[in-house]
């Protein structure tokens, strides 16, 4: 078993950044990969970045490349969502997941556990 903690959501205007984090308990952190994907009002659960166990593997969707960064520190169970130059469209409830295996995936099925979410508005 696997609980996860979102937090760092929250209003911004477009442009600004936040970081958002998630705490991890559970099954041993270093063991698993770890991806945030995000769920706009009446669309469906999209991927965002995912990354490998040791750190190691990141990919990013399309949308958000060169402005998120995911990264983590296994010695404080945590990973992380950095989000630069943010857009309206980036609006959205974060969730973060911890994967069934190792290795960076960008497909729900890959992932076990997930978090309650936390909300980004991002005004215009």
């Amino acid at each position: 078993q696997v609980q996860l903690v979102e937090s760092g959501g929250g209003l911004v205007q477009a442009g600004g950044s936040l970081r958002l984090s998630c705490a991890a308990s559970g099954r041993t952190f270093s063991s698993y990969a770890m991806g945030w994907f995000r769920q706009a009002p009446g669309k469906e659960r999209l991927f965002v970045a995912s990354i490998s166990w040791s750190g190691g593997s990141t990919y990013y969707a399309n949308s958000v490349k060169g402005r998120f960064t995911i990264s983590r520190d296994n010695a404080k169970n945590t990973v992380f969502l950095q989000m630069n130059s943010l857009k309206p469209e980036d609006t959205a409830v974060y969730y973060c997941a911890a994967g069934r295996g190792r290795y960076v995936s960008t497909s729900t099925r890959e992932y076990a556990y997930w978090g309650q979410g936390t909300q980004v508005t991002v005004s215009s």
